[in-house]
This record gives C-alpha cells, sequence and structure tokens, in this order.
C-alpha cells in the first residue's frame, strides 16, 4: 500500500494559490482514478483505491501546512506502512515555475509543511514530487507569494505541472521512484524549448 500525501491549507480561500499545489494535484489524480478524497480520518481528507492494482490512499492534511505531519504521523503509524512507501507532493518556490523535481530522500528543505513531517516521522527517507512556483515577483512578501493565486500565464503552465506531477506519482506507484526519476526529472525551461521545437517541426 502507498500512503499519496499533497499538501496544502484548508479552507475555500487558499483553494487555487500557489501554496495549495500538492493539493490541486492530488484531486487530480482522484479525478484520474477514480477516487473520492471525502472522509475525514486522522486529521485529513483521505480517499482509497488503486493504481493498476496497487492500494493506494490519497490524503489531505487539514491541519494547516505547518502542523502536516501529525496527520501522516496518525496514518502511517495506524496503516503500518513503511516510510519509503510515502509519496509527498508539494509546491517549491526554489524551483522555477511548472518545473518538477522527483527525489527519493533527502531534507525538509525551507518548505514548513516538510519540516513538519520529517520532524514528526523522523526520517527523510520518503519519495517527495516537488512542484515549482518560483520566479515571479514576491515584492519582498514571501507569504503573499505563495498564498496568491494564479496569473493567465501561470496558471496555463501549472495545469500542465500537475499533469505531469500526477503522472509521476502514478509512475512511482507502478514502476518505482528511479523510473519516475528518469522520465519526469525535467527541468521548466527544457520542457519548453522541447515544445517549442515541436511545433516547429509539426
Amino acid at each position: 500500500m502507498y500512503i499519496i500525501a499533497g499538501l496544502g491549507n484548508p479552507g475555500r480561500e487558499y483553494e487555487n494559490t500557489k501554496h495549495n499545489i500538492g493539493f490541486i494535484t492530488l484531486d487530480h489524480l482522484a479525478e484520474e482514478h477514480g477516487i473520492r478524497i471525502q472522509k475525514i480520518k486522522h486529521k485529513a481528507l483521505v480517499g482509497e483505491g488503486y493504481f493498476s492494482g496497487q492500494k493506494v490512499l490519497l490524503v489531505k492534511p487539514q491541519t494547516y501546512m505547518n502542523l502536516s505531519g501529525e496527520s501522516l504521523r496518525e496514518i502511517m503509524s495506524f496503516y503500518k506502512v513503511p516510510v519509503e512507501n510515502l509519496i509527498v507532493v508539494y509546491d517549491d518556490i526554489d524551483l522555477p515555475m511548472g518545473g518538477l523535481r522527483i527525489r527519493a530522500n533527502g531534507s525538509a528543505g525551507t518548505h514548513n509543511g516538510m519540516r513538519s513531517i520529517v520532524a514528526n516521522l523522523k526520517s527523510e527517507g520518503f519519495p517527495r514530487v516537488r512542484v515549482g512556483i518560483g520566479g515571479g515577483d514576491t515584492h519582498g512578501d514571501l507569504a503573499g507569494y505563495v498564498l496568491g493565486g494564479f496569473s493567465k500565464e501561470q496558471k496555463e503552465l501549472m495545469e500542465e505541472a500537475v499533469k505531469k506531477a500526477a503522472a509521476a506519482v502514478t509512475c512511482m506507484v507502478t514502476q518505482g521512484v528511479d523510473k519516475a526519476m528518469n522520465r519526469y526529472n525535467v527541468k521548466a525551461k527544457t520542457a519548453k524549448k522541447k515544445k517549442e521545437a515541436e511545433e516547429v517541426n509539426e
């Protein structure tokens, strides 16, 4: 069984903000695989289902971002799932907007949600999918930037990133983390250039 957690903040005012890209990706995965994320368990909204026969639990912690680890600690303990079978999807301001980076493990970096998870699980040994939201003008107000919405141009870029992030998670569950890293660890600029090249060749 795999636990797939998307990070974000509960509440309508945060629904379509940069900091909620984890929630947005989970919703896309749920729709794609016919899973309903509606049960409230362990301080989270959860939904059970299968990816190509592999059982998964989609998790959206409802604790607010900074306490995400409390919910995941309860879930991991209840289901007795090994830490390497936890996949966390979250926003990363250090990656360019629309970029994607998959890692099999590693530190929490500056992300408060990830810091909470690492502290609560006492482990960094779980895979994660980072979705880039960086590159925009924060005007010195980082919190305001990450809790803000997307411009029309950003929205189109992020819709594509969410699709790729969801595909990467599915690949991680069904084919393994290494395969997903090889396939989806592409910088946003590289992906954009590739798309432009494809359009030229059409």
